[in-house]
């Protein structure tokens, strides 16, 4: 049974579906637009959040880490630098603009850039429902049988065990990615994903339970901070990081290299063919994926040749190897036996914390969208359809939209998901809006 419309009559022009930096900036460019306008003319927009407030990579804010995209890709500079939902406004409002310039940097401090989100965030606070889990999205066909709108379910936040519908003719979805884990891989108190990082050594800590061996699985950037940070929280332990390759991959982050990010690049990687497509994405492929930032690299290299100086060895690097198997012992610490790959000879490290650095996937969208699925246009790999402005090619009898922000890697390039073209990608969708909505007129 369908629950009751929110608001009875309300009828949104789009719906947001997750409320992470990119249907935020989307929300800022909306709220931009409708400033000053009569209601008429205004774009009737909400965004539904599973979270109970806003929340980024919050388990890996380290202290001291920093972003590794410029400050000016913010969520809204590269599409109107005018913007006073700017990071320099931001600063400005929070007295530190001055002292950040002295700095000399492009990178923020990660956890000042979660500050500067949430700022903007509650800026547009009135156009976002927090504790909303979206179970279904359903198509609603008008007299003709035509779909015009859609209708996607939430939980009741206030009534457990009931729903809410909200209706729109649009939706965006942006949910993010997923924490990923090796097959077989079961999460508990003692084996984690790095997503999770920071509330779980605060647990560990609270605790009082010592930690005498840390295991970190992965190579890229995120492995290697909680190498670092493990190593920094537990003074007494030994941390070893288990990774396949030779060493940790140096991040390419050349001025050339960089134009991959342009928006131009998301053009020419649109237009191009399949097999081109490829070639870019794998020549490409290490200014984002499993590569560390060099100045991370030889911190910890420093680190490691410090203490083989003194005698007392606490930071490993088990490379060429792959974790094999992980056993619980009775009195609670893992065995876990890594495989040194060009010999085939195992080692079993007792360990009482097993990190997985293993990276993050797109969410499968066909689970997400429900019903809504069913219209979606395929290609030949079975992958959805996507138009330039990010909308899902679909069905001819499908006239409300579905707009992707996220898992378009096959057709849109690497900044599918980055906050390289954040704000670039906003501009897009809310110029794709309101031509849509001028044309239904």
């Amino acid at each position: 049974m369908k629950s009751p419309l929110t608001g009875s009559d309300t009828t949104h022009d789009v719906l947001g579906i997750g409320f992470g930096p990119s249907n935020l900036a989307l929300a800022i460019a909306i709220d931009e637009h409708n400033a000053g306008l009569p209601a008429d003319r205004r774009i009737n927009a909400l965004f539904l959040e599973r979270q109970p407030r806003f929340g980024w990579h919050r388990g890996m804010l380290i202290d001291d880490a920093t972003m590794q995209v410029s400050f000016l890709k913010d969520l809204v500079t590269l599409r109107d630098p005018a913007s006073d939902f700017s990071f320099l406004c931001f600063l400005r409002e929070r007295g530190r603009l001055i002292d950040f310039l002295n700095q000399k940097t492009l990178f923020p401090l990660r956890v000042e850039f979660h500050e500067y989100f949430e700022w903007a965030a509650e800026r547009v606070r009135h156009l976002v429902a927090y504790d909303h889990v979206v179970t279904a999205i359903d198509p609603v066909r008008d007299d003709t049988g035509t779909v015009t709108h859609f209708d996607v379910v939430c939980r009741d936040p206030e009534r457990p065990g009931r729903t809410v519908t909200r209706r729109a003719r649009d939706i965006s979805v942006a949910v993010g990615l997923e924490p990923h884990v090796p097959p077989g891989v079961e999460l508990s108190e003692r084996v984690w994903h790095n997503s999770q990082l920071l509330p779980r050594v605060t647990e560990l800590a609270a605790t009082g339970r010592p930690v005498r061996r840390a295991v970190v699985l992965g190579a890229g950037q995120s492995a290697a901070e909680t190498v670092d940070y493990l190593h920094r929280s537990f003074p007494e332990a030994e941390v070893c990081a288990v990774f396949a390759k030779y060493g940790y991959t140096p991040a390419d982050d050349s001025p050339f290299a960089n134009r991959i990010f342009d928006p131009e690049a998301v053009d020419v990687y649109f237009e191009a063919p399949s097999e081109v497509k490829q070639s870019l994405f794998d020549y490409h492929r290490s200014t984002n994926y499993s590569v560390v930032d060099m100045e991370l690299i030889e911190s910890l290299y420093a680190t490691a040749y410090q203490e083989k100086v003194t005698g007392r060895e606490r930071l490993r690097f088990l490379n060429v190897s792959r974790i094999r198997d992980v056993r619980p012992r009775g009195d609670g610490p893992l065995d876990v036996a890594v495989e040194f790959l060009p010999t085939g000879e195992k080692q079993v490290l007792r360990a009482d914390v097993l990190v997985h650095a293993t990276g993050y996937r797109p969410r499968d969208l066909g689970t997400l969208l429900g019903e809504a699925a069913k219209v979606c246009l395929r290609d030949d790999g079975d992958a959805i359809r996507v138009s330039r402005d990010h909308r899902v090619e679909t069905a001819p009898d499908v006239a409300a939209g579905i707009y992707l922000q996220g898992s378009t890697e096959h057709t849109h390039g690497l900044t599918s998901s980055l906050l390289s073209t954040t704000a670039i990608r906003a501009g897009e969708i809310h110029r794709s809006l309101l031509a849509r909505r001028t044309a239904s007129v």
